[in-house]
């Protein structure tokens, strides 16, 4: 596919605050129900390695192989991260068209779906893990606003899939910032 800045922008700030991340915090909580940091890390791992698979064409029981395997070691598990976010950028920028299809677990999809989901899941788990390592969790506007725009069709269902809380809160003052409409409408309340 073509370069994608916002899938270099959101590796970017994710690795930013991987840099942070030390052994002795990877027992931290998360804002994700019964996640630490080391689970983020590892959810962002198997994804990423996930998307390798599916740009090299693996298949629906494959790729759901690739979200369960087990992580290394704290000793090894942020290198491990850092090395499977290069892959996949590098995967997704590679020869694979966008319109191709990959057969993801939750059933098959075009590989530019398959990159607003990375896009998507970096710049969640980015507020994430600052919110755990208690630093600034600012998203940044662009990143924001084009998860939002990716999200925001599944708002009508989207806290009863599984992934995202309950879903908005339907409190969201009219003329919010992008950041607050996102983290609202994937369930976090901030």
């Amino acid at each position: 596919m073509d370069r994608d800045q916002a899938l270099i922008d959101a590796t970017d700030n994710f690795l930013r605050l991987l840099d942070l991340a030390t052994e002795a915090n990877l027992d931290d909580p998360t804002p994700c129900e019964g996640w630490n940091v080391r689970e983020l890390i590892g959810h962002v791992t198997s994804g990423s390695t996930m998307a390798i698979a599916l740009v090299d064409g693996c298949t629906q029981e494959q790729a759901s192989q690739a979200i369960g395997a087990p992580l290394p070691g704290d000793d090894e598990l942020i290198s491990t991260c850092r090395h499977a976010l290069g892959g996949a950028v590098a995967a997704l920028e590679g020869p694979i068209a966008s319109d191709t299809i990959v057969h993801h677990p939750i059933g098959d999809v075009p590989a530019s779906q398959l990159l607003s989901f990375r896009v998507g899941d970096l710049v969640l788990h980015s507020w994430d893990l600052a919110t755990a390592l208690k630093v600034d969790a600012s998203i940044p506007p662009a990143l924001a606003q084009r998860a939002y725009d990716d999200l925001s069709p599944m708002a009508p269902f989207i806290g009863s899939i599984g992934l995202f809380g309950d879903g908005p809160s339907g409190s969201i003052a009219e003329g919010s910032d992008v950041q607050t409409l996102l983290l609202d409408l994937s369930g976090r309340r901030p």
